[in-house]
């Protein structure tokens, strides 16, 4: 079988780039269009409520790249990813407020913040591996829960959250009236994040990470220091979590203590297994399935003619969370790999032995068919 030809070599990088900018321009044009998708979106693409649940979207696809790097990437399953992303929206909205700083200021001390954390928590939890870290990370965000929660310091708001101080934010970025605003700015943090996870995982410590994340011991005896490694994806993994933290307290103009639990966490986790772990763009696809399943499954248990229903339907579909669990289930047992493994192995079907390079039937799938059309990279060099 020949292999391709040296024009088409030249033209898969120039169509790698061009399809995620072309994409990008596409849904950043969406505010000025008028596409109504029934039954998908609440309304009109530039209407402020459409707006508001893409921007959700992306913000939601965004933080579910960080839990990638964790989870995805180094193999660390981690039940308290989601204390990271409180601490960027309940961090800024009290620096804002308390020391009285400007937007940018305020991120950027925001960050400075949670790295130090991250790192602190990071340099205790990664001590155990396997369950143990799972529990210890739990054990730390239960513990920023329910300080938000009960809000000893009055500096949270509590139950009933916390409000942004909108006198420090710039004008284009608050009210109903400047959502197209906000969109953009989710859909740039979506981008920077894939970007950043991108840089990540394609270093030679994300190189690193995923060989220990198969075989540790392995790692260890030749020579390498899987702790740092580790340690190193965990910071970036929560700080990126921070920095989309932010963009969701602007977006929902406050933020309530149910985003630093551990049932945020686990939507994390649902997202990534939806979309396919290991999958840069599988999490994304995943974060938005989910976000828009939960938002029209909302819709429908409330609509009139559910209550009319037998109770053996009646009671399932007014209940989301049941019908995404089931999704779940559904997923893992049958499309294993999620999204972006169906999508793989559809493509290596149709590309197979009289396509450009797909395995014949006979031959074993290589890692790089069965995994992230993305993220093909060459084996680990150990020097």
């Amino acid at each position: 079988m020949s292999g391709p030809t040296p024009a088409t070599r030249r033209r898969t990088p120039l169509l790698r780039l061009l399809a995620p900018l072309g994409l990008v321009v596409l849904l950043a044009s969406l505010p000025l269009l008028d596409v109504s998708l029934p039954g998908v979106l609440p309304g009109a693409t530039y209407t402020p409520g459409t707006l508001h649940l893409l921007a959700l979207a992306w913000v939601m696809a965004a933080v579910a790249l960080s839990y990638h790097l964790l989870f995805g990437v180094a193999g660390l399953l981690s039940f308290g990813h989601a204390l990271y992303f409180g601490l960027g929206a309940y961090g800024l909205g009290i620096i804002m407020r308390e020391l009285e700083l400007g937007l940018v200021p305020a991120a950027l001390l925001t960050l400075v913040v949670a790295v130090v954390m991250s790192a602190v928590l990071g340099a205790v939890s990664l001590r155990v591996t396997g369950i143990p870290f799972a529990m210890v990370t739990l054990a730390f965000a239960q513990a920023g829960y329910v300080w938000v929660r009960r809000d000893p310091e009055r500096l949270t708001g509590g139950e009933e959250g916390l409000r942004l101080p909108t006198e420090h934010v710039p004008g284009y970025l608050v009210g109903v009236a400047d959502t197209r605003n906000l969109y953009w700015l989710a859909l740039a943090v979506l981008v920077l994040a894939y970007l950043l996870t991108a840089w990540v995982q394609n270093s030679r410590a994300g190189h690193v990470a995923e060989a220990v994340r198969e075989n540790e011991l392995r790692v260890r005896v030749l020579g390498m220091r899987p702790f740092m490694v580790k340690f190193a994806i965990f910071v970036s993994a929560s700080v990126i979590a921070s920095m989309v933290g932010m963009v969701h307290l602007l977006l929902n103009s406050g933020a309530v203590p149910t985003i630093m639990s551990a049932e945020f966490t686990i939507s994390l986790l649902l997202m990534v297994v939806l979309g396919g772990v290991g999958s840069r763009w599988g999490a994304v696809a995943g974060a938005i399935l989910y976000v828009l399943l939960s938002q029209r499954l909302t819709v429908l248990s409330q609509a009139g003619w559910v209550d009319e229903l037998p109770a053996v339907l009646r009671i399932p579909l007014s209940e989301p969370l049941f019908i995404l669990g089931t999704l779940f289930v559904l997923v893992v047992l049958f499309l294993p790999g999620g999204l972006a493994g169906t999508v793989a192995r559809v493509v290596g079907r149709r590309s197979g032995p009289h396509g450009d390079g797909g395995a014949s039937p006979s031959e074993p799938a290589t890692s790089a068919q069965e995994g992230d059309p993305d993220d093909v990279r060459e084996p680990l060099e150990v020097r």
